[in-house]
């Protein structure tokens, strides 16, 4: 029996609750998990709240897509200029994580200092239900061939010590230097997919170790204008 077609759609604020299961589930199976939030018994649940951020600021500031069953799901912002600082994420993150706060904020400032210099859009997350990793790769599909149309890269960032075996590697994505986050994180793999035939520079910054006491987390942060992670 031939298996139904996945339809991709634009999410909406009535799927927050169950595509925040699925990011924060992704998040969980990812080297990052226990460096962002070192308690395991608490990392679920940040985890969740997390995940409830990306998806309101994604579909406040670009753009989610889900599938009919929730199935999986992406965020992409469009960085066709270069964003403005990331500190915009500071009074949120506060409010939704309290005191897990300053871990997420320095992974922000970091990704942050890396962004390519080149004009393309940013896959800022990608997750699917477990055993539906043909569901995410459907989803990033009709994406990639806007991009395609309009002769534009993608940027991602995957953890692990594999990058050439995650689903965007198997999507066109390449990496390049990662950033090393510290004190004792994983890689996180920043990976680059050229537009077709660009054969020109990426613009994507030197290797970065990241440090704690790089971006320390303000206690009184007054917010900025909003971003993309």
């Amino acid at each position: 029996m031939t298996p139904p077609e996945t339809v991709v759609r634009d999410a909406t604020s009535k799927d927050i609750d169950a595509l925040s299961e699925i990011i924060a589930g992704g998040l969980m199976a990812q080297p990052t998990a226990a460096w962002m939030v070192p308690d395991a018994a608490e990392r679920r649940d940040v985890l969740l709240r997390y995940a409830r951020l990306v998806l309101t600021r994604g579909l406040d500031e670009g753009q989610v897509d889900t599938t009919h069953d929730h199935s999986a799901v992406a965020v992409w912002y469009s960085r066709l200029e270069p964003p403005v600082s990331a500190a915009s994420w500071v009074y949120d993150l506060q409010r939704f994580l309290g005191p897990h706060a300053s871990r997420f904020a320095l992974l922000h400032a970091y990704v942050d200092a890396v962004v390519p210099h080149t004009p393309h859009h940013y896959l800022a997350h990608f997750a699917a239900r477990r055993g539906q990793s043909g569901a995410v790769r459907a989803v990033l599909a009709g994406y990639h061939r806007r991009l395609d149309a309009e002769g534009l890269p993608a940027y991602a960032e995957v953890s692990g010590a594999r990058p050439r075996e995650s689903v965007v590697a198997r999507l066109g994505y390449e990496p390049r230097s990662p950033v090393l986050l510290e004190p004792g994180g994983p890689a996180l793999w920043r990976m680059w997919r050229p537009a077709p035939g660009d054969r020109r520079p990426d613009g994507l910054p030197c290797r970065l170790r990241a440090q704690r006491s790089a971006m320390p987390l303000r206690r009184r942060a007054v917010p900025a204008s909003p971003r993309s992670p």
